[in-house]
């Protein structure tokens, strides 16, 4: 059961609400939506108290969804969520657009940032994307440039227009994060590093929140729950593939649990298609299926000299391939009812 207490509300009339489930059996943890305190428990109660409650003062509506999920369900919002992205003259996921983020795996130097961003933008990318943190499984391998990176994509972003979404991987780290990206990206590894979570929630950032290799789509979603739980309606899902037997791509594409999401939440749904099949020659068709599919965007990693890449440049596109997927992705897009992205103030290159 969700209670929202109505924007005018004053402390005594949500604590009152409080206390009328608690007398009923429901714990309940408080939440933000905008300007209304919610009270969200994971109990349904009956319709009786629903209605008892719903007719408490301050409060606004009633909302008994069936399930784990809360917030991110359906049954607390029906309509589709529609995110924006760097704020005036940014961008926005879900919707009628189709949006496209690009950029390499991880930042590596000026140079590499500068050529890789003006062949992205050039054939029509909404987003950038860099990793500036990167955890790796082994120790050994590089783990990003770290603040320097950070450095580097705002500099991007200040010369082409592009937002950025990076990669945070520690609580202590997501304030300065923030500062440099418009958007935080949680990894597969973070997916369920609650802690992590409810920091990127509270940043006040938009969250990109990619799916756990062995995540349920239900871990998927609650994982999303303590994002929106601290008050973050900001929320992007991303499918990145799920770890199975099979050995000739890295991860299998789960494209059936994007169709299932959208029926399941109201929050955008994009497709990361290179870390799923690790195959630049499987990132196309991967990409078209996914804009079938009904997704609300893509992940693409993308790097004009994959063979000196300093982290997965196996599965990166070249600037060749990357113009070519855009070219073919448009009319497949429209197809479904979408239309490239495009941020809505977009510097000179």
């Amino acid at each position: 059961m969700i209670v929202v207490m109505s924007p005018q509300a004053t402390r005594e009339q949500t604590e009152h609400a409080g206390a009328l489930l608690r007398e009923n059996g429901l714990a309940a943890v408080p939440a933000k939506a905008g300007d209304s305190v919610l009270l969200v428990s994971e109990g349904t109660g009956t319709p009786e108290l629903a209605i008892s409650v719903e007719r408490a003062e301050g409060v606004d509506r009633v909302v008994v969804v069936p399930g784990a999920q809360r917030l991110t369900s359906r049954g607390f919002r029906p309509e589709d969520t529609r995110v924006p992205v760097g704020g005036e003259g940014g961008v926005t996921v879900g919707g009628s657009g189709f949006l496209v983020i690009a950029g390499p795996c991880a930042v590596e130097n000026p140079q590499q940032m500068t050529t890789v961003v003006d062949a992205v933008t050039a054939s029509g990318a909404g987003m950038l994307r860099g990793g500036a943190f990167k955890p790796r499984t082994s120790p050994y391998s590089f783990q990003g440039l770290g603040v320097a990176g950070l450095a580097l994509l705002a500099e991007q972003r200040g010369r082409t227009g592009l937002p950025v979404v990076t990669e945070v991987v520690a609580p202590a780290d997501v304030e300065r994060v923030a500062e440099e990206s418009d958007m935080l990206q949680i990894g597969t590894r973070n997916m369920q590093n609650f802690a992590l979570l409810r920091e990127a929630g509270a940043s006040g950032r938009p969250v990109l929140l990619k799916r756990g290799m062995a995540a349920t789509i239900e871990e998927w979603l609650l994982a999303a729950e303590y994002l929106m739980q601290v008050g973050n309606g900001n929320v992007v899902l991303c499918e990145r593939g799920v770890r199975s037997f099979e050995r000739n791509t890295r991860f299998t594409l789960d494209l059936s649990a994007v169709a299932e999401a959208k029926r399941l939440t109201h929050l955008p749904v994009i497709v990361d298609p290179s870390h799923s099949t690790g195959q630049p020659h499987l990132v196309g068709p991967m990409s078209l299926a996914a804009a079938a599919a009904g997704a609300d965007g893509l992940l693409i990693d993308v790097h004009t000299d994959a063979r000196t890449a300093l982290c997965d440049g196996a599965q990166a596109l070249d600037a060749v391939q990357f113009a070519g997927l855009m070219d073919r992705l448009a009319p497949v897009a429209e197809a479904v009812g979408r239309t490239l992205v495009r941020p809505r103030s977009l510097a000179q290159v």
